[in-house]
């Protein structure tokens, strides 16, 4: 059980850095927006859908807690083998919910605070129901 809080709370942490990280990358594009034709080609649509890519994982406030939340990821598929699927999904995501709206809090992003508050509780009320069950 503690296995799957903890890749809630990881994914929700990094999802909310994450966020952080690719708004500098939204940034980043508007900045160096370079007008194309509209009459592109797929090869030339994929490219820069390419360059974009790269260039998000080139911002580090992205790509390191993207390389976390796929480690994350890479527990929570450890822990299915070991846990049922009717416990471990609604925990792991109701958790991720809830760490996610925290940190993205701790981290300044504007939000209603009550209604936060109020949301966190019921989850961590379903979470004890799902344990207790």
């Amino acid at each position: 059980m503690e296995k799957m809080i903890a890749v809630g709370i990881v994914w929700g942490a990094t999802n909310a850095v994450m966020r952080r990280g690719a708004l500098l990358w939204d940034e980043a594009l508007k900045s160096s927006k370079q007008p194309h034709p509209p009459s592109t080609n797929l090869s030339q649509k994929i490219s820069i859908s390419l360059r974009n890519w790269l260039k998000l994982l080139s911002i580090w406030q992205y790509s390191i807690p993207f390389l976390i939340n796929l480690s994350a990821s890479a527990t929570f598929f450890s822990i299915l083998s070991d846990a049922p699927l009717s416990l471990a999904v609604p925990v792991t995501n109701a958790t991720t919910f809830a760490s996610t709206a925290l940190f993205a809090t701790l981290l300044g992003e504007q939000s209603n605070l009550p209604r936060t508050f109020f949301g966190t509780a019921l989850i961590i009320i379903g979470i004890c129901l799902c344990i207790n069950s």
